[in-house]
């Protein structure tokens, strides 16, 4: 016999009213298809972009590709989240290749119309960079993948403590996903509604074979990330509860201890790549530097100071940048920083440009220094303040470093056009051009970050100290006291820590605002977390804010479940940063110290030189009886063409800024090898070494200048 119609009527009422109360994570009324959509918009508006041209062109201009290519480059996309087929992302890269090439040549054709030459030189740089837009672009999605997967895994043990967390109370693996889901940062958050995206679209008939699909993806890369998910899913089908919670946390332990195994591989393998690549893209090509000028002395003209441009501030870098992108290919994912830099209230400061309008104004004046040869060769202000082109030593009060030597030495070549500077005067102002360009990033670097970095050596304190104040704040909520209060008498406990200040905080909003624990922890205004961005405080919170509404004992098994995982995975942490150790000390001192000095020496070596052959060619002029009393030394002379030499000034100029485009590079191989995908400590690591480096590549440069030239002088003069 049914139920009355008002018992039915009284139990929805009710059973209605008793939800609304325990306020419980149950499954929402989602449209995960507009929610997917809508959040990978607004979170990667980079892939976007990317989509919509390999649409444009794709849908218009068809090639076929092979299907073992076809599938690599799929694999790349459904990685990257990137909604295009292979042959629309291979159509975009040929297109720009084609694209530059053909308007390579058209310049090249029209350069030939019009002066009666071929470009050789310009065309053979189009080429080049052809290549290299070819590679970038059609290696975007492999890029795009592996940053995708170093950011997402850096979140996989988050993730999977998140679901642990839940079905420790709740059995549901479709809750516990969409509960990770709503709680995870990007990207492994869009990972994870794209789960249900695919079910809505009709891709997949269930969550579990979408997630089964979506765990493939990561076969080749973290397969203790499957194997954890696959212990999840049996615990499902355990009877007895201890069973199954001793499962759940066998997950845990299966994915640190995979992240430790493949961190230390990783520590092994990536010591010769990067020997490699500093031996390759810095030590060998600037010892390369101090013959430069002797060869194009000896090869008349053929080799002159854009070929040199070319091959050291293009050529190199790029292969450098190669070099470590193969390095960073290598890193494994699940150990890293995953900033919540968005998330913090100073971010408005990182995103200002006001820095760089005080960067240029106070690194400007030293460029314009820097110029002073050719404003004074070139320009009429000198003669507008009546003073001469150029000027000697002896003039300025110099004269121990060249007596009548010119200052700036601009010189005639044969074909009567004017060449140099090749003055040692001209060559120390020169060193102030790298250095006011390295003085714009950095200053801007600074202002950008210093409060941030500031930020986050409060955080990281406070992470260091959270384990036992977790470890607190499961006990007295274990103890039957509600979360409201707990908050409270931590802080008490933590008299003189920082991680007061974050319960102080917590408990002001609960107390003095009113507001729920989730709102005086996550409000976009005052909550706590905002304040101290930090994954493992916010996943925490969360968690603590959801388990809460299951009961107190289930709270505070959860707040024990974390202490104990954050335990684990500082003793990883620690373990790991100690193999990395060696490795980023050892790149660390030979980009910040040794390449400098090298530079900086061979700086000073390239103006002995220099200074050497202009000597010789003075003597050589004077003719006579001086010319013959150098012997056979005279046809030894003869042989180098000081006019056709490349000028020392741009030497070191290509020398300072091909050591900038270096640390720009190995900074960021460095902070991803360490750290993972880190903006933040990116940008002011990018500053901080830029500063030093540079400081000391003008340093050493400017003294090994003075004292070689000094010391030429004398030998030459007394000889």
């Amino acid at each position: 016999m049914p139920p009355p119609k008002d018992i039915d009527e009284i139990i929805e009422k009710y059973k209605g009213k008793i939800e609304s109360q325990l306020d419980t994570y149950e499954e929402r009324d989602v449209d995960y298809t507009q929610e997917y959509v809508k959040f990978k918009k607004e979170m990667s508006p980079e892939i976007s972009r990317y989509e919509r041209w390999a649409k444009s062109l794709g849908n218009i201009i068809k090639l076929k590709i092979s299907e073992k290519d076809s599938v690599v480059v799929k694999r790349n996309l459904n990685i990257a989240h990137l909604d295009i087929e292979p042959q629309q992302s291979v159509t975009l890269s040929a297109m720009a290749f084609l694209s530059v090439l053909f308007l390579g040549v058209l310049i090249s054709v029209a350069w030939f119309l019009i002066s009666g030459s071929f470009p050789i030189l310009f065309f053979l740089l189009v080429m080049m960079f052809c290549f290299f837009v070819f590679y970038f672009v059609s290696g975007y999605p492999a890029r795009l993948a592996n940053s995708w997967r170093l950011k997402a895994s850096s979140q996989m043990v988050p993730a999977i403590l998140y679901i642990v967390v839940y079905m420790r109370h709740t059995s549901n693996l479709e809750r516990a996903v969409a509960f990770a889901s709503d709680h995870l940062e990007y990207p492994l958050a869009l990972d994870f509604k794209k789960i249900f995206y695919d079910v809505q679209i009709g891709k997949f008939a269930t969550i579990k074979d979408s997630l089964d699909n979506y765990l493939e993806t990561w076969r080749d890369y973290s397969i203790e990330f499957i194997e954890s998910f696959h212990l999840i899913e049996n615990s499902l089908f355990e009877p007895d509860d201890a069973m199954r919670i001793q499962t759940l946390e066998k997950s845990l332990s299966v994915v640190l201890d995979g992240v430790y195994e493949k961190m230390l591989k990783f520590t092994y393998e990536v010591k010769n790549p990067l020997t490699n690549v500093y031996m390759l893209g810095v030590v060998l090509p600037t010892l390369g530097l101090a013959l430069l000028p002797l060869a194009s002395a000896m090869l008349g003209g053929m080799l002159t100071w854009v070929h040199v441009f070319i091959l050291f501030d293009l050529i190199i870098p790029f292969l450098v940048l190669y070099l470590t992108d193969k390095v960073l290919f290598l890193r494994p994912g699940g150990n890293g920083d995953s900033s919540l830099l968005e998330k913090n209230p100073l971010y408005y400061k990182y995103k200002n440009k006001k820095p760089y309008f005080k960067a240029f104004f106070i690194a400007f004046p030293f460029l314009l220094i820097g110029l002073l040869p050719f404003i004074f060769q070139f320009t009429p202000l000198p003669q507008a303040f009546g003073m001469p082109k150029d000027f000697t030593f002896s003039q300025i009060g110099l004269g121990i470093l060249g007596g009548n030597a010119n200052f700036f030495d601009f010189r005639t070549n044969d074909a009567g056009g004017l060449v140099g500077p090749f003055g040692v005067g001209a060559l120390l102002l020169s060193i102030l051009i790298p250095l006011s360009i390295a003085l714009f990033f950095s200053i801007v670097y600074k202002e950008k970050t210093k409060e941030l970095i500031v930020e986050r050596k409060k955080t990281n304190q406070l992470e260091a100290e959270f384990n036992n104040s977790l470890f607190q704040l499961g006990n007295t909520i274990g103890n039957g006291t509600p979360p409201e209060i707990a908050f409270g008498k931590v802080a008490e406990a933590s008299k003189g820590l920082i991680t007061e200040d974050f319960f102080n905080r917590v408990n002001y909003n609960i107390r003095q605002m009113g507001m729920s624990i989730e709102k005086a922890l996550f409000d976009s205004k005052r909550g706590a977390v905002i304040y101290y961005p930090s994954n493992l405080i916010s996943t925490s919170m969360k968690i603590l804010a959801e388990s809460s509404k299951k009961g107190l004992q289930i709270a505070a098994l959860s707040l024990m479940s974390i202490s104990e995982y954050v335990k684990n995975m500082n003793k990883v942490t620690a373990r790991l940063k100690d193999l990395l150790a060696e490795v980023i000390s050892d790149m660390k001192s030979n980009m910040s110290f040794l390449a400098p000095l090298l530079s900086g020496v061979v700086v000073g070596l390239a103006a002995m030189i220099t200074s050497i052959l202009v000597k010789m060619d003075i003597i050589k002029s004077l003719g006579g009886s001086v010319v013959a009393s150098l012997g056979t030394l005279a046809n030894i002379v003869s042989i180098f063409q000081v006019s056709d030499m490349i000028p020392p000034y741009f030497l070191q100029v290509i020398i300072g800024i091909y050591l900038i485009e270096i640390v720009f590079i190995l900074t960021r191989a460095l902070v991803v090898i360490d750290s993972g995908e880190d903006k933040l400590e990116k940008t002011s690591k990018t500053g901080k070494n830029l500063t030093s480096a540079i400081l000391l590549y003008a340093i050493t440069a400017f003294l090994s200048i003075i004292v070689l030239f000094v010391l030429v002088s004398i030998v030459v003069v007394s000889s």
